[in-house]
Formats: C-alpha cells, sequence, structure tokens
C-alpha cells in the first residue's frame, strides 16, 4: 500500500498490476482487488456493468485496496464523465483512431480551462483522473507519435485482438506481424515518456509484456479465469 495516488504513480511510471471485470458484481470487484492488484478496470464495452453498478463496484474496489478504473463504452463526453463521476480514477477509452479525438477524449476528462468536463458528482476521486487512449488498429497506430505528444493523454493502452484484427494477423505476441507493431507501440511511449499498458489474460503473458517496457499491466480478467478454474478443476476431478 502507499499514500501516493494511483493516479500519480502511474504518470511516474511506476509498472502497476490489475484485473479487468466483466462481470457486474460488487462482490467479485472487492474478493479481486483483495488480491493485492493496483488497479481494477471496469468493462463498460464489452462487459455486463452499466452506469448504475459504477457506485458499489467502485467503493468496493477502493475498500479492499486498489484503484477503480473503468474501460468506457465510447470516446465521447459523456460516457467519460459520467465514469468519473460515478466513482473511477482514471478512464481507459477505446477506439481513439487519431490525435484529434484524442484530443477531444482529454478535454473530456478535465475541467475548465484545461478542458469543458462539467464539475459535479458526489463520487469525484480527488486526484486528476487517468487518461488512457487505446491503440487496437493500424491507423491509430501510424497517429500514435502526435496522440503522445498531446499533454493530456498519460499513457495508451494496447488492445491486442482488436489490433490484430485490423493487422490481419494471429493473436499471438510472438507473431511476425503483431510483435513488429507492440514493439513500436512500446518505442513509442518509451521515447515520449509515457506509460504504455496492455491487455493479458495470464501471468505469464503478462510478465512478457512487462518485461518489453509495459507499465500498466492487466494480469487477469474475471471471466477468463473463472473458465480456466472450472476446467482445470472438472479435469482433475475426472
Amino acid at each position: 500500500m502507499t499514500n501516493t495516488p494511483f493516479a500519480d504513480r502511474v504518470r511516474a511510471g511506476e509498472v502497476v498490476y490489475g484485473g479487468w471485470l466483466a462481470v457486474a458484481s460488487p462482490v467479485s470487484a472487492g474478493v479481486i482487488a483483495a488480491s493485492g492488484l493496483d488497479y481494477v478496470c471496469i468493462d463498460l464495452q464489452h462487459g455486463e456493468a452499466a452506469e448504475r453498478d459504477l457506485p458499489g463496484m467502485t467503493a468496493a474496489i477502493r475498500q479492499a485496496g486498489a484503484a477503480p478504473m473503468a474501460r468506457v463504452r465510447h470516446a465521447s463526453m459523456p460516457d467519460i464523465g459520467r465514469a468519473l463521476d460515478l466513482g473511477c480514477e482514471g478512464v481507459i477509452v477505446p477506439n481513439v483512431e487519431s490525435a484529434e479525438q484524442a484530443r477531444e477524449v482529454t478535454g473530456a476528462v478535465r475541467y475548465p480551462p484545461e478542458g469543458y468536463r462539467s464539475a459535479g458528482g458526489v463520487y469525484t476521486p480527488p486526484a486528476l483522473p487517468l487518461c488512457i487512449v487505446m491503440v487496437e488498429s493500424s491507423h491509430a497506430l501510424s497517429e500514435l507519435p502526435a496522440t503522445l505528444r498531446l499533454p493530456g493523454v498519460d499513457g495508451v493502452y494496447v488492445g491486442p485482438r482488436d489490433l490484430s484484427y485490423s493487422l490481419g494477423c494471429e493473436l499471438n505476441p510472438h507473431d511476425p506481424v503483431l510483435r513488429p507493431a507492440l514493439e513500436r507501440i512500446w518505442t513509442a511511449c518509451a521515447a515520449a515518456g509515457k506509460p504504455v499498458g496492455v491487455h493479458a489474460q495470464d501471468g505469464e503473458t503478462a510478465r512478457l509484456y512487462r518485461d518489453n517496457g509495459c507499465r500498466l499491466v492487466t494480469v487477469i480478467a474475471d471471466s477468463a479465469a473463472l473458465t480456466r478454474s472450472a476446467a482445470a478443476s472438472l479435469a482433475a476431478a475426472r
């Protein structure tokens, strides 16, 4: 545990480890957070949770000692603002295709005069929220240097599956097409002095990414972990 705000730790380049939630349950959110993770991200884009679930889930995550984050549904002011108003300490924003779009996203995270976020929200954390934009396509990859130059972009988060779809390659960090794209992202973020995050659903893959410079490392996803655990227990019983 540390008294340094989570957002400041990420901006300083500290390696942080997190979990990913598709299940909308404060109980499971708290259980995963209590494992020692630094952050837990609620997936509003592809998971079960909706805005109404955020107050209970963010409170459970924070009480267990982790920072609540959210991947919002869209790169839009309403989605970003509501996630922050309802207790998230930062947002991971999908489908950011250009530096210009990233500029709009950063404005939705910050209050005037730096941005245009509306003040309010009884669950709003006191620290400046994290603004992490996702790199999920070949076009976003080409725009990455300009995106990283924006002062409001705190870092990027790689969606390996969608990036592999865009590049027409396998979802494998050793794939001869995906691997150079990942290395290009890692190099650009290192040069810009901004952390890069990545989605990994198991510890072995997460360690590979961490060893290659990733600083915001998701090590477990609740749905995948439950499936693996159930299958392993069933196999052992049989």
